[in-house]
């Protein structure tokens, strides 16, 4: 017995172009959204190779070290951290919406939340470069 499926002739399918995402400015930072994931993907690849001419020795390590000195790996890594802090951003304020936080049986505003998770953020960013710099000097 084979199992039929709707009349295909009665389907509607809309015609989209190519640059409906361009139309309205929501769909341009949704799309701008997922875009920031590419650029952070390739920044871990390149961090991946980083690390594995680092475990080949000095030599290996500094010869990839001084071709990310050029100025379109700089810039490259510059677009990637702009990217980054949007995707982060992003996220805290997309996470304040999901996950509404109720303190005392009242939600908490929206605004607050993504606050909060920011100032702990740029608090733990602080951390690490105090202890990064200690280290280092």
């Amino acid at each position: 017995m084979m199992a039929t499926g709707p009349d295909k002739s009665l389907l509607y399918h809309p015609r989209m172009p190519l640059t409906w995402w361009l139309r309205k400015r929501n769909y341009f930072l949704f799309i701008l959204r997922e875009l920031t994931s590419v650029f952070i993907a390739i920044f871990l690849v390149v961090f991946l190779v980083h690390l594995y001419h680092l475990g080949n020795g000095a030599d290996a390590y500094a010869a990839f070290a001084e071709k990310l000195k050029s100025p379109g790996w700089i810039a490259f890594h510059v677009v990637a951290l702009v990217f980054a802090i949007y995707h982060s951003v992003t996220w805290f304020v997309a996470t304040a919406t999901i996950l509404p936080v109720k303190l005392g049986g009242r939600e908490l505003p929206r605004g607050l939340v993504t606050a909060g998770a920011m100032v702990g953020w740029i608090v733990v960013s602080i951390i690490i470069l105090v202890i990064h710099f200690s280290l280092a000097g």
